[in-house]
């Protein structure tokens, strides 16, 4: 999807006071009371940056789609509605970085969003190796069984190299993001609220952790207080920022339905771990699967389905991978694996590039093309995919 947003902004790190005149405009605009991210990508596609949509005539304004007049009123009289200055000091206090669309660090894995943020508000570091996450997400009121699946998988998953993202909430959020934290791994929380008003507050310790080693970040402000409308708003970039989420317990009326949701229309895949038929807080895990969602039991279950990734992912000194489920692979799978190039490859060179017994690469072929992460052009040439 083309993006909307202007080419380049320059970026203040750190939380510095020292906006440049584009992040002061993409602020003010972003922040106004009654401007979502659907609008703003509607200003910004017809003015082409948020300075034109500040400096635009009355008459103009009015003929973007869901621009009515009292929201024209507050464009034209931004600046007593958003004080930058005010929400730069903030962000300097709480070393967070005020990160626009164009900037280094921006998890561009959001780009395909119809609402991409054009700003986002963020403590600790995105890496190009967070292309390779998955959301965990769930009921707040979960169950004993619920909170330990949550952990393992959590826990599991990060070991494998997986990033873990979730919302911070009570119950699986939470779960899931300690058990990556136990593993060493990384995890990225997406508040519905400003970095000042953590909900709940008693998880301001585990935000602090989590964004010591991942990230925690938001598009709201740091002041802005939590209310019912910005959870499922933030539900869309915990699934945009995924290949895949895993729904672990959530009743049939639940927020995490909505971030399946989500999921689905945003081309991520939607895995759900089944409960007890007897169990309120499986209900909606069981109706996923009945309408398509993947069953998962085990990790290697969450690892098959990941997709593609936008560009290869370094998971460590020696493995390099273009395809989430490439996580699955033994040894000598990845082996074989590694010495096939996306061109046509003789199978003569994988044995003599792997030193394998000619038997044991054919087999390990077989697997690889049944799995689809390679292709048969002939008898003797292959080429990964």
């Amino acid at each position: 999807m083309q993006s909307s947003f202007p080419e380049s902004i320059e970026r203040p790190r750190g939380g510095s006071t020292k906006l440049s005149p584009a992040t002061i405009a993409m602020l003010r605009l972003s922040q106004l009371p009654g401007i979502g991210p659907r609008t703003l990508a509607a200003l910004l596609e017809r003015f082409g940056s948020a300075d034109a949509v500040l400096r635009a005539a009355e008459g103009e304004l009015i003929t973007v789609p869901r621009v009515g007049s009292q929201l024209v009123h507050k464009i034209k009289t931004a600046d007593h509605f958003v004080d930058v200055d005010s929400i730069a000091a903030q962000c300097e206090q709480l070393q967070i970085d005020i990160v626009c669309h164009a900037d280094p660090g921006y998890p561009h894995r959001l780009d395909d969003l119809p609402d991409t943020p054009a700003v986002l508000f963020k403590q600790g570091e995105v890496h190009d190796a967070d292309e390779l996450a998955v959301a965990i997400v769930g009921t707040r009121h979960a169950t004993t069984y619920g909170l330990k699946q949550a952990e393992r998988f959590g826990y599991s998953l990060a070991k494998a190299g997986v990033t873990i993202v979730s919302g911070l909430a009570r119950g699986i959020d939470v779960a899931s993001h300690r058990g990556a934290l136990d593993a060493g791994g990384r995890t990225i929380a997406v508040l519905g609220s400003g970095h000042q008003q953590i909900y709940p507050s008693e998880h301001e310790g585990i935000a602090r952790a989590i964004a010591a080693d991942g990230a925690v970040i938001s598009e709201y402000s740091p002041a802005t207080k939590p209310h019912a409308g910005t959870f499922p708003q933030r539900n869309r970039l915990i699934s945009g920022l995924s290949l895949a989420v895993l729904v672990i317990e959530a009743p049939d009326r639940s927020g995490s339905l909505i971030t399946a949701r989500l999921a689905g229309e945003q081309g991520r895949d939607v895995l759900a771990l089944p409960g007890p038929v007897t169990s309120r807080a499986s209900r909606g895990c069981n109706q996923l699967i009945r309408d398509g969602a993947t069953l998962v039991q085990t990790i290697d279950d969450v690892l098959e389905s990941l997709g593609p990734i936008r560009q290869p992912v370094q998971v460590n000194d020696d493995t390099q991978i273009r395809n989430g489920s490439e996580l699955v692979l033994n040894e000598i799978e990845r082996q074989v694996l590694d010495a096939i190039e996306p061109m046509s490859t003789p199978v003569d060179t994988v044995i003599q590039m792997t030193g394998l017994p000619a038997h044991r690469v054919a087999a390990i072929i077989s697997v690889l093309e049944m799995r689809r992460f390679i292709r048969r052009l002939s008898g003797q040439y292959v080429s990964r995919i």
